[in-house]
């Protein structure tokens, strides 16, 4: 998974951060509601939300070149 994201350009490393965030959302309601099939998913989609924002932010500095 990790190296499939640095090969994404920059609006699609947003449009996967829109989507993980709103799975995050849906499976800390699914937690608080009721019982999660998977308590190690939150873990997962925390660490690839960070993943993507560290991309971001070495776009941001000039570390990586910007594929768009």
């Amino acid at each position: 998974m990790k190296g499939k994201i640095e090969e994404l350009t920059m609006t699609e490393l947003n449009k996967s951060l829109t989507d993980t965030k709103i799975e995050l959302r849906k499976e800390r309601f699914k937690s608080v509601t009721s019982k999660v099939d998977n308590p190690k998913k939150i873990k997962g989609l925390k660490r690839h939300i960070a993943r993507i924002l560290t991309l971001k932010q070495e776009y941001d500095l000039g570390i990586r070149k910007s594929r768009g």
